[in-house]
């Protein structure tokens, strides 16, 4: 049963929920705080990585392209652009800038379960289990989204538009802000996609999605997810397919996820009709 005996009055549970949206500022700023200080490896390493011919995504490419027989078909070719500031607080705007982002992706799952628990005192226990699974897979999901989008996304994005090419006349040099922005936009928005299961249960809890209705337009899905897939790699099927197939996946399973949400909705619609049944017997 949902706990009545902790009832309070609005301004009380107002005060609750500033306390909760406090720790997690606070969480904000120690992350933000500490990405500030290791500005080095937040930079050198995380930031300009895809720049690197070593970065993980490149080795992990030649590796597989070697034991699969196919020569150097899948590696990618080495990024070469310069990263320009051309502003007089460029850098350390940037460095601002990225600091507040790796806060945020770091503080989402705390702030996640601040907000589920102070939702948990009104909900049923058989509810608190659920929600607490559900902040689980929500953060798990947004952290593997935000590493697909890094080190696929980012990797094969990156690789395609700097070799993109108008004239022979205009040379590539990338604005320091225009290089973070297109990094954070995939990485967050990658993270967000991954959150599909979940939007698609809540969207399934209120009626709006079925999995039929999945079903029935998982051709465009497919269509959308292959024209995606197509701009951003190179144009060979097994690069295509390394982006496409998680994605395709994603898409699965938020079915699945649809399906499960409908199939529980009708077990305890048929218990709470027997119940009544039996009551008025």
């Amino acid at each position: 049963m949902a706990n009545t005996s902790n009832e309070m009055p609005f301004f009380e549970h107002l005060e609750v929920l500033r306390w909760h949206l406090i720790r997690s500022i606070a969480a904000l700023l120690v992350f933000t705080i500490a990405a500030f200080i290791g500005k080095s490896f937040i930079f050198d390493t995380i930031i300009f990585g895809p720049k690197n011919p070593n970065f993980w995504t490149y080795r992990m490419l030649c590796q597989l392209s070697d034991s699969l027989g196919l020569g150097n078909s899948l590696c990618l070719k080495p990024i070469n652009f310069e990263v320009m500031n051309m502003q007089m607080a460029g850098q350390f705007s940037a460095h601002i800038q990225v600091s507040v982002l790796v806060g945020v992706v770091l503080t989402i799952p705390y702030f996640l379960w601040e907000i589920w628990r102070f939702i948990e005192p009104a909900l049923y226990e058989k509810e608190q289990k659920y929600t607490r699974r559900i902040v689980f897979y929500s953060s798990i999901l947004f952290l593997i989204g935000v590493l697909f989008g890094y080190y696929m996304m980012v990797p094969f994005s990156m690789n395609f538009l700097v070799d993109y090419q108008t004239s022979q006349f205009i040379a590539n040099k990338v604005a320091l802000d225009s290089y973070i922005s297109f990094l954070s936009t995939l990485v967050l928005a990658s993270g967000i996609v991954f959150e599909m299961p979940i939007a698609v249960y809540f969207l399934t809890k209120v009626g709006l999605v079925t999995p039929a209705d999945m079903r029935e337009y998982r051709r465009h899905a497919l269509l959308a997810i292959v024209v995606i897939a197509a701009v951003i790699t190179p144009p060979d099927v097994m690069s295509q397919m390394l982006v496409a197939v998680p994605m395709y996946f994603l898409y699965e399973a938020s079915i699945w996820v649809s399906a499960a949400v409908l199939k529980t909705s009708s077990v305890e619609t048929d218990l709470v009709e027997s119940n009544e049944l039996v009551s008025e017997k």
